[in-house]
């Protein structure tokens, strides 16, 4: 279907009649866009139904797509014949017939097997909540390791020979309940050896789960319904599903509207319900490995056991059956006693709607270890304002000296005690480990011994992976690294080194610190893992750290590799894609989007879409304050930001401000430095005390545990002083920090945020080495493309990479105060750079085109009086 043929009616699920003409805008551009298998940016600001708008167009388009592939099935069997003969056309009108009648019989069987499901899980619910006033008593863990001390061949490496399961799965049920599982979940003829049938899928990735969480609520508004009955061909029932309704009589099972497969993907720290696990000291991952195993007594008990696969299989059906977030799909594993973990990631071949976080999609490891095949699939990633940063820190991996030099220790004691009973091939694996690990001790003690008592600014280095590996000397520099990453990960010696390590430690330590040990975290030899596979990166794309960090004499060497381009780990993704969708409220600059990202792909295959807001315009007031009261330029540059002077002219601006703003007013500024040193300057001279006179005031914390506390005693302010429309503005004024815990993720709608205070620009520090290496990378590329000559006033990649990343962080903060149809707000834009055009242009559209460069201070308190008085009721 082409890109002219599409009308509001082609997108019927749409639950909202009629939809605001940017929704359409946004469904015709998205329905074209996977249609012609293009990678597309999407601006849609918040408050715009953004995601409604993705999963109505995405699941329009699937919907099709089964239809035409229903149809390409049929045309198919019928052939290419042209021939007249009578007698071959009724064959095939019959071969015709028949395969329809197969088609619908399959899809019927499966939707019924889906009912069925929904109808287990129901059953199971009522009886949970009969039960729920009762005392639920602790389950006696029956899976205790009975091994000797003496028994130390759980450590020995892992060979081919040895088997190894990839499944997991109980929480306490009554026995009543349990008795009624029983005989509901008896996969009485399942087939063990049922083909999986794949389909094509939308894959809907966001960086955390309550933002995923608020995907499955508007995938239930939308209008889809069920193609066929699923209650015994009941015509009434089927006229109830057309007709919306939710049941036909009160005895017929409740049917979902949306007819959409779907589950949400998640960790083990997510999903796991085996409560005696994630209280042990090890590594979650790592322990549910060691219960992956064929023996009863090593076996999650939330795992059904060998040779009883109908029971995953019919969990499988019960998470397709009817959408669940992440604490939904643990609370039915719970109920089923089966992994949600491993339930979730058989169901991924039948699923059409797939929910992620970033991490699973972007981690080539994650997408294996979970069998995501993204080939001709659909991704959507939204809040993708958030890609690029991610993707960095993917690939960035950490190793402290102490990790090291630990690592190195255990695999010493590990090769000692068992030398004799590990064959050739993992002694020299072994041994090639300790030389690479000793080598990279020796190098970072060395640079440690030239670096102590240097001035801060040289106690960071940056250099290449060669640069490192020459370092290292000539012996590790012969050692091929992913060999032996390879060996590490399919021995998982790793895993039985730690443990090795653990098991003595306990023997010879007191009770106390045996307590610690339990605590545990990942096993120091995973981490060497992760930095080595790093290292083999044999292309210009990254950099190696050491820094010197801790107080004087008790410094260390950190040691940090990391990739300057992000878009390697992003290019499988695009490549194997049919069509991938970034969209977020604001992705502006788009230019900088595609530059790091999509450099690889052909321009005639991105496409953009960026819509402006649903408000009213005069809901919107944008003014960029150029001049203080005194007639000066404002400029918070870095030099000014500990300049009494120039801060407290800032106090007096707010001053203002608060007197003419109503409810609440939030004020972001560049750094936690600046705010501290405004905070300090203004406490002494009184200032504060002159903000608390016209709203209570209030600050960002600096940790995360009490910001929770503090957006609600700023919420209950707001609340209990006089609203907007008396003389009286009072409401709370809240300092924050751009790019910290309350400029992203957030809501302040209506009289939270009455107005949005930007002062000053959140440039990045310069000083930091790994940036000005980036800038240096970005600067080559751009250099190596023959970019030399650039028209008038346009900046280098490097600068311009630097400006991205400060206007990244000032959209997010921006977005903070319009968040639906009806609200309105002023923001207020506190430096005369923002008026200037390369600034201006990298602001979202829906912002820049209404945007007012005031004369002096006396005009933008006067407009903003105008506007105020404009909103009252």
């Amino acid at each position: 279907m082409s890109l002219e043929l599409l009308t509001p009616s082609e997108f019927p699920a749409f639950p909202y009649d009629p939809p605001y003409a940017i929704q359409v805008d946004l469904m015709r551009h998205l329905y074209a866009s996977i249609e012609q298998k293009a990678v597309t940016i999407i601006e849609s600001p918040t408050g715009t139904g953004k995601t409604l708008s993705l999963l109505c167009a995405a699941l329009t388009w699937l919907t099709d797509e089964k239809d035409r592939a229903k149809k390409g099935k049929m045309k198919a069997v019928a052939g290419d014949s042209d021939s007249n003969d009578a007698a071959k056309d009724w064959v095939i009108q019959q071969t015709l017939e028949r395969v329809r009648r197969e088609l619908e019989a399959d899809e019927e069987a499966y939707e019924e097997r889906l009912a069925q499901a929904r109808k287990r899980e129901e059953t199971i619910r009522r009886m949970a909540r009969a039960r729920v006033h009762k005392k639920q008593k602790t389950v006696p863990d029956k899976s205790k390791d009975t091994s000797t001390d003496d028994d130390d061949d759980q450590f020995l490496p892992e060979t081919d020979d040895q088997p190894s399961s990839s499944t997991e799965g109980e929480v306490y049920i009554s026995p009543a309940l349990r008795a009624l599982m029983a005989k509901l979940e008896k996969p009485s003829d399942r087939q063990e050896n049922e083909e999986e049938t794949t389909c094509t899928k939308i894959f809907y990735a966001s960086r955390t789960h309550s933002q995923l969480a608020q995907v499955l609520p508007e995938l239930n508004r939308l209008k889809l319904r069920r193609p066929v009955s699923v209650t015994n061909h009941h015509p009434e029932h089927c006229l109830s599903v057309q007709l919306g309704k939710r049941s036909c009589n009160e005895d017929s099972e409740e049917v979902p509207l949306v007819n959409i497969r779907a589950v949400s993907l998640g960790s083990r720290k997510q999903l796991c319900i085996n409560d005696e696990l994630r209280k042990k000291t090890r590594d979650l991952d790592e322990a549910c490995r060691e219960l992956l195993g064929e023996k009863g007594e090593k076996r999650c008990q939330y795992l059904p056991p060998i040779g009883e696969e109908a029971r995953m299989l019919d969990f499988r059906d019960q998470i397709l059956a009817s959408p669940k977030d992440i604490e939904e799909l643990a609370d039915a594993g719970r109920m089923a006693h089966i992994c949600p973990y491993f339930g979730s990631r058989r169901a991924i071949p039948q699923a059409e709607l797939v929910t992620l976080p970033y991490n699973l999609l972007l981690q080539k490891n994650a997408r294996e270890a979970l069998g995501i095949i993204l080939k001709d699939q659909v991704v959507v990633i939204d809040e993708a304002h958030n890609l690029i940063p991610i993707l960095l820190s993917l690939s960035t991996t950490q190793l402290s000296f102490s990790v090291l030099s630990t690592s190195l220790q255990q695999v010493c004691t590990y090769i000692s005690k068992f030398r004799t009973r590990l064959s050739p091939a993992n002694m020299l694996h072994l041994k090639r480990l300790v030389v690479f690990l000793d080598a990279l001790k020796k190098c970072a003690l060395e640079w440690k011994d030239s670096k102590i008592g240097k001035p801060p600014n040289e106690k960071t280095e940056v250099m290449t992976v060669i640069e490192l590996t020459e370092r290292m000397g000539r012996k590790a520099s012969g050692i091929n690294l992913l060999e032996i990453e390879r060996y590490l990960k399919s021995s998982k010696v790793a895993r039985k080194i730690a443990g090795y390590s653990d098991k003595q430690t306990e023997k010879n330590a007191d009770p106390a610190a045996q307590r610690q040990i339990r605590k545990g975290i990942i096993p120091p030899l995973h981490t060497i893992e992760d930095f080595m596979l790093s290292l083999t990166n044999t292309n210009d794309d990254g950099r190696v750290t050491f820094s010197l960090i801790g107080s004087p004499g008790k410094e260390e060497v950190e040691l940090k590799y990391q990739l300057l381009n992000p878009s390697p780990n992003f290019m499988e993704v695009v490549d194997e894609a049919r069509a991938v969708i970034l969209a977020g409220g604001t992705m502006s600059p788009i230019s900088d989007v595609i530059n790091q990202l999509f450099a690889h792909v052909p321009s005639e295959r991105i496409t953009s879409f960026s819509c402006g807001h649903i408000i009213p315009e005069d809901n919107l007031q944008t003014l960029v304050v150029s001049k203080g009261p005194r007639g000066g330029e404002l400029e918070f540059k870095a030099e000014k930001q500990k300049d009494p002077i120039a801060i407290a002219e800032l106090g007096q601006i707010l001053l203002n401000l608060a007197s003419i703003v109503p409810s609440g007013m939030i004020v972001f500024f560049p750094s936690y430095n600046f705010l501290n040193a405004a905070k300090a300057i203004w406490l002494k001279s009184g200032m504060l005390e002159k903000f608390g006179t016209k709203k209570k005031v209030f600050f960002e914390p600096e940790e995360t545990v009490d910001v929770d506390k503090v957006l609600r005693e700023y919420a209950l302010a707001i609340q209990t002083l006089p609203t907007p429309t008396s003389a009286k503005k009072g409401g709370a004024l809240l300092f924050a920090v751009i790019g910290a815990k309350l400029s992203e993720g957030l809501n302040f709608a209506d009289d939270l945020a009455r107005s949005v205070i930007i002062v000053g620009l959140p440039f990045a520090n310069l000083g930091s080495p790994e940036l000005r290496e980036r800038m240096k990378y970005v600067k080559r590329l751009e250099e190596k493309r023959g970019i030399e000559k650039r028209e008038k006033g346009q900046k280098d990649a490097a600068t311009e990479l630097y400006e991205n990343m400060c206007m990244n962080a000032v959209n997010q903060s921006i977005g903070r105060a319009i968040r639906h149809r009806g609200d309105w707000a002023s923001l207020v834009l506190l430096d005369r750079r923002y008026a200037t055009s390369s600034i201006r242009s990298k602001l979202p559209k829906w912002i820049g085109s209404k945007m007012l460069v005031t004369e002096g201070f006396g005009q933008t308190v006067k407009e903003l009086g105008s506007f105020y008085r404009n909103k009252r009721v």
